[in-house]
This record gives C-alpha cells, sequence and structure tokens, in this order.
C-alpha cells in the first residue's frame, strides 16, 4: 500500500500541537530544574549531606524511568496527546506537594512519584509533535521544542534568584501549579496524530496483533535499533543530568557564588541552551541528522572538561555560555532522530522505553558526582561526564541510519477510514 504525499503540511493542528507540546516542554523544564536550584538550600534545611542530596535527583530519575515506559505503551494503545495531558496533571500536583515536605523521605517520596509524568510529557509529548509536523522541518521544530525545556530551566532560574533568597524553597515548588494548569487548558481537546488513528484502525481490523513489546523484540532490525539506542540513552542522560542536577551547587559550593547571583548565572547558561537547540536542529534539517549529532556529542565531550579546568569565579560567566550552547545541543536532534528509527505501531513502546531504560544513566549519575565531590570536588565530577558524551555521539554516528521512517506518513486508505 502506498503512502500519503501530504507529508509536507502544517496547518492548524499542527500549530495547536506545537504551541501545547512547547508549554508542556517548558513546565517539564521548570520542574526539573526546581530541584536542581534548590539542592544547595534543601542540604542545609534538611541536613543532606551531598550524597543523599544527589540521591533526590536519583529517586526523581528512578519515578522518570518507571513511568517513562509505561507512559510509551499506554501512548499506542490510548492516545499520544492522552497521555502528554494526564502526565502534566501528575507531575504538577505532586510537585506542589513537596512545599509541604518535612524529611528526606517525604520528599524523595513524593520526587519519585512526580517523576512519572515528567517522563511521560519528555517521550510522548516530542514524539507527538514528531507524528504532526512535516519530515523535511522536523528537526528544526522539535528543536524549538526542546528550547522550550530550557525555556522553562530559565523561567525557573529567574524565579530562584528572588524567591530562594527571601522566601525559601517551598515557595518554589507550590508554583508548579500555575503554568501547569495553563498547559492543560492549551492540551485540552487536541486531536491524536493521524498516523496514531492509522495503527490504531490496524488492531481493531486485525491486521496488527500482539503486544507492543514483543512486536519490537521480535523484529530483528527494531530490535537492534532499540538496543543502540538504549546504550546511547544511557550515555547522553548520565552526561546531561549529572551536569544539570550539580551546576547550580558547583557555583555555589566549589566557587563561592552567592543564591542571587546563581540563577542569573543559571539563566545566561539555559538561554545559551535555547540558541543551541533551535540553531543545532535548523542545522540538523539541512545537514541531516546524524552528522549533527555526532558534532554536538564529540564537541561537548571535548569542551567540559576544559570549562571545568579553567573556570573562576572572574570567568565561570562567560564560559558557562559556551557551556550551556553545547551539553544540551544533543537534545535538539534527539525526538527527531529516535522517532524517525521506528514504525508507527510501536513507535511510543518503542521511543519511551529505550529513553527511559537511559535513565540508568541519569539515575546513578548524580550520585557519582556525589561521590566523586566528596573526596575531590564537584568540578572534576562534571568534567568526567565528556566521557559519556563521546559514547553519545558516536555510537548513532557509526551504527544507527537516519530517516529510516516519516512518523507523520499514514496509508491512504487508513487516512480515508479515518476522515469518512
Amino acid at each position: 500500500m502506498s503512502k500519503t504525499s501530504a507529508t509536507k503540511t502544517f496547518g492548524r493542528a499542527e500549530l495547536l500541537i506545537v504551541i501545547g507540546i512547547f508549554l508542556a516542554l517548558t513546565v517539564d523544564g521548570m520542574d526539573l530544574q526546581m530541584l536542581s536550584l534548590a539542592l544547595p538550600v534543601l542540604m542545609t534545611d534538611l541536613n543532606l549531606t551531598k550524597v543523599m542530596a544527589g540521591s533526590l535527583g536519583t529517586w526523581t530519575l528512578a519515578g522518570m524511568a518507571i513511568g517513562g515506559i509505561i507512559a510509551g505503551w499506554l501512548a499506542d494503545r490510548y492516545g499520544r496527546v492522552r497521555v502528554t495531558f494526564w502526565s502534566v496533571v501528575v507531575f504538577s500536583a505532586f510537585t506542589a506537594t513537596l512545599a509541604f515536605t518535612h524529611s528526606y523521605w517525604q520528599f524523595a517520596i513524593i520526587r519519585f512519584c512526580s517523576g512519572f509524568g515528567l517522563a511521560a510529557l519528555y517521550s510522548v509529548g516530542t514524539l507527538t509533535a514528531a507524528e504532526y509536523v512535516p519530515t523535511e522541518r522536523r528537526t528544526t521544530i522539535l528543536g524549538i521544542l526542546q528550547a522550550g525545556w530550557s525555556v522553562g530551566y530559565i523561567v525557573a532560574a529567574l524565579l530562584s534568584s528572588y524567591l530562594l533568597p527571601n522566601f525559601g524553597w517551598r515557595p518554589m515548588f507550590l508554583f508548579a501549579i500555575v503554568p501547569g494548569a495553563l498547559t492543560l487548558w492549551v492540551l485540552y481537546g487536541l486531536e491524536e496524530p493521524p498516523s496514531w488513528h492509522a495503527a490504531r484502525q490496524d488492531r481493531l481490523e486485525g491486521r496488527v496483533k500482539g503486544n507492543e513489546f514483543v512486536k519490537l523484540w521480535n523484529d530483528r532490525g527494531s530490535r537492534k535499533t532499540f538496543l543502540l539506542w538504549t546504550i546511547t540513552a544511557i550515555a547522553l542522560q548520565f552526561g546531561y543530568y549529572g551536569a544539570n542536577n550539580w551546576l547550580p551547587s558547583y557555583l555555589v559550593k566549589d566557587l563561592g557564588v552567592n543564591l542571587k547571583s546563581m540563577g542569573w548565572y543559571i539563566a545566561g547558561t539555559y538561554t545559551m541552551m535555547v540558541l543551541g537547540k533551535v540553531i543545532t536542529g535548523w542545522l540538523a534539517d539541512i545537514f541531516g541528522r546524524r552528522l549533527l549529532w555526532v558534532l554536538a556529542g564529540v564537541f561537548t565531550a571535548v569542551a567540559l572538561p576544559l570549562i571545568m579546568s579553567f573556570a573562576t569565579p572572574a570567568s565561570v560567566a562567560y564560559l558557562l555560555l559556551i557551556f550551556g550552547f553545547l551539553y544540551g545541543a544533543p537534545y535538539a536532534i534527539n525526538s527527531t532522530y529516535l522517532s524517525e528509527s521506528f514504525p508507527t505501531h510501536v513507535r511510543g513502546t518503542a521511543v519511551a522505553t529505550s529513553y527511559n531504560i537511559g535513565r540508568i544513566g541519569s539515575t546513578i549519575s548524580p550520585l557519582l558526582i556525589g561521590l566523586a565531590a566528596t573526596k575531590y570536588s564537584i568540578a572534576f565530577g562534571i568534567g568526567l561526564l565528556g566521557i559519556a558524551y563521546a559514547v553519545c555521539g558516536l555510537i548513532p554516528g557509526l551504527f544507527i541510519r537516519e530517516k529510516m521512517y516519516d512518523p507523520k506518513a499514514v496509508v491512504v486508505q487508513e487516512q480515508k477510514n479515518i476522515s469518512a
């Protein structure tokens, strides 16, 4: 059967999806960054050791690993938009509840639960956009959406520069209710992607049978691609989340930056990350996903240890601009490259499972940096993350083809059935 040729369109439905997912990822980014920014104050308020502080990020990412895998399967079965909507409900509610915790274990358990929604939103939200936007502009648009994640970081950093010194960490987490409610309002009523409807019709009419996990594993080509992306995701998240979780503490503890200045430094870092993601996504549509992925990974691998070695209180604000531009750049390509690696019937399961098994890296990285910080310094631990970025960049560059599938394409007859 032939595929539709109408994969270059970008109309009202596509625009609403992009706006809705951008807002959702902004809130997602805010939520993730709030923990990193509040960590220096939390360590004092809750009497945490460096290892305990690092483990709070570990609890979050463990919840994300479990929630993300479940969400991918649910997205294949029940809808991408539906899962994205409820993920915002989950993480907004649990994040706000953190404001009322008073012990390490209370905070850790609630943060674990909020991780379910955080992971679902990233994995399924970006997949939804990939199935709506045309191939020729997909990496540019998804790079902009990934920049929304960084915009959330910036908003959180600016809020922290005011709230942390004046009111402490609790109002920061309570504030999550406001942007979460706005995101739900925008997402409400949005339609599922046509390609998902076509895959659902295949299941209903018996053309495709079986559990998505089984189908993914039994197909030799998909299984190989899945395993390669899983290793890549472990390396990517090991590097990214290790640096992201400990960057505020590095500024405060290693370099002696005060809380107000720390918030502005972080905001500048993530402003450059926004720019880096947009430019990287645009270039990937011109020169290819694979080439830009390798360049982003290798450049970051070289830059991280150099920046940590030469940073001083006087120079760190400038070096962080380079840091921000580079270390988030692979994420500008990740959603597109990954979504185009699997067929529609198992795409949600494959994308979410590979990426969220990759949270093994993000789960242990903050803890290991905490251990390195105890013996050496936070800067030493962050510098070592360059190894993970090198692995992350080279595996897809050597072994994973780009544009194997078009996430927006549907079968002509199935599309007619949808509109009938």
